[in-house]
């Protein structure tokens, strides 16, 4: 007989060798099969469904980690150490529509900090100046690059308010810099390096869009032999008569001379009456002084309203062909001629050979730091900021993170125009100080109307040097 324990030594052995060939044992994953745990997503960024708020009320998250420390965020909002009900003044000429979209773009940063807007619209430059010189600005306001140098000793640099520089092309930082500091942030543009015409009128007489200067001119020289009048060139802008006349003849310096040319003339290294410049003026003398190939002629261009020269374009049938102006125009158009659809009836090409863009630019500047304008600077200079702004429609954004992310057609091409460009500058009158933007009207208005083209550059060159004490 057997020693019991021996008997019970192999009931055990037996009992262990059933176990493990169980169901259970054999589909449990063994341990090494098990993901690391540092390769599990941080809990942090994957919180349980059930603690979610509804996706219709929950704002985007706020984080406490620096955004200058980081770079742009995508999907967070540094609220830069604000308080619930913290408030933030605002000046700016928007109101309406636009006022509605900059709500839209600033309604994230709103919800994730609880910050409390409270703006002054208005389109006169003096109440900003009283407030300033009373010493209770805002605390930031969206204006011109020129308050920016007026006011330089007031202001806060933007790089110590959370401003990411890397979100912006370098022409602009140095445009916005004053004084040695980043003072001024773009960030609203309109471009005006383009040409305005009818697809549609293009298409029935035989002409398609240039992509060269040259190609342009045999284009206008063609119309012409068609008996057709290419350009809409009215300038009657009350006292401000002669402003489009002096944009388009930025846009043909920037064909014949590039981007740093204008600058050169806004610093004042370039003198007006430089030759450069009469050689525009000249080019530009053809078209806008001879009714063949402007409407009228020489009186029709300065007596003919701006707005009303670019209804003349898409009238049925049309008196001119082409337009050179803004992007304001097509508000002009639909506003006249509601029905007409872009694309089809009205669109735009940029000026062809121009070696970079005229734009009109909106800047903000900050009078204080505190954490709401910390909040506000970094929120608008991180790429969702640059993105929400492009959502919006409202014109263009300098921040690179807007690529991507316009929805309007026009603004997708206009956008594109803006990330090939070599460089953008502003227009020169509306930054130079000291009415050289009025003498530049005043020579423009004065040549189309007959005088002495050397003679009119030496006056405003002048008022240049005056300015800028050169």
């Amino acid at each position: 007989m057997k020693s019991p324990f021996k008997i019970f030594g192999l009931i055990v052995i037996l009992t262990m060798l059933l176990t493990a060939c169980s169901p259970a044992a054999t589909t449990q994953a063994p341990a090494a099969t098990q993901p690391p745990a540092a390769t599990q997503p941080p809990a942090a960024t994957q919180p349980p469904a059930a603690t979610q708020p509804p996706a219709a009320t929950q704002p985007p998250a706020a984080t406490a980690a620096p955004t200058a420390t980081t770079g742009a965020v995508s999907n967070t909002i540094d609220c830069m150490g604000t308080k619930q009900g913290d408030t933030l003044t605002m000046f700016y000429q928007w109101s309406g529509q636009e006022e509605t979209k900059l709500n839209q773009i600033l309604k994230p940063l709103v919800d994730a900090c609880g910050i409390v807007l409270k703006p002054t619209a208005t389109r006169d430059a003096a109440v900003l100046d009283t407030q300033v010189k009373a010493g209770t600005p805002p605390d930031v306001a969206f204006w011109q690059i020129t308050q920016a140098v007026q006011y330089q000793s007031q202001l806060v640099a933007m790089d110590t308010l959370g401003g990411h520089k890397e979100n912006y092309a370098q022409y602009f930082l140095d445009q916005g810099t004053v004084g040695g500091k980043w003072l001024g942030l773009p960030v609203k543009l309109d471009v005006k390096t383009i040409i305005w015409y009818s697809p549609a009128v293009f298409q029935a007489k035989g002409y398609t869009v240039p992509t060269t200067w040259d190609q342009l001119n045999t284009l206008v020289e063609k119309m012409v032999a068609d008996g057709n009048v290419p350009w809409s060139t009215g300038f009657e802008s009350g006292a401000a008569t002669g402003w489009t006349g002096a944009d388009f003849l930025e846009d043909i310096m920037l064909v014949q001379q590039g981007p740093q040319y204008i600058l050169d003339i806004i610093s004042g290294k370039v003198p007006y009456n430089d030759p450069g410049v009469m050689t525009a003026y000249q080019t530009y003398g053809k078209w806008a002084m001879d009714p063949k190939y402007s409407i009228g002629g020489a009186q029709g261009t300065l007596a003919t309203n701006f707005n009303v020269a670019i209804d003349k374009v898409f009238a049925d049938p049309p008196q001119a062909l082409m337009v050179r102006q803004s992007g304001f125009a097509s508000g002009e158009i639909l506003t006249k001629y509601p029905t007409l659809k872009y694309g089809t009836d009205f669109d735009f090409f940029g000026v062809p050979g121009a070696q970079g863009l005229q734009a009109g630019y909106d800047w903000m500047l900050a009078f204080k730091s505190t954490p709401a304008v910390k909040a506000l600077v970094a929120y608008l200079t991180s790429t969702m900021g640059g993105a929400n702004w492009a959502k919006a429609s409202f014109d263009l954004t300098p921040n690179n993170g807007g690529a991507g992310n316009y929805t309007d057609p026009a603004l997708v091409k206009k956008a594109a125009f803006l990330a090939g460009a070599k460089g953008v500058v502003p227009s020169a009158g509306d930054v130079i100080p000291g009415g050289f933007g009025t003498a530049q009207w005043t020579a423009i208005v004065n040549y189309i109307n007959g005088k002495d083209l050397a003679a009119e550059l030496a006056a405003a060159a002048k008022v240049q040097a005056a300015a800028l004490k050169k």
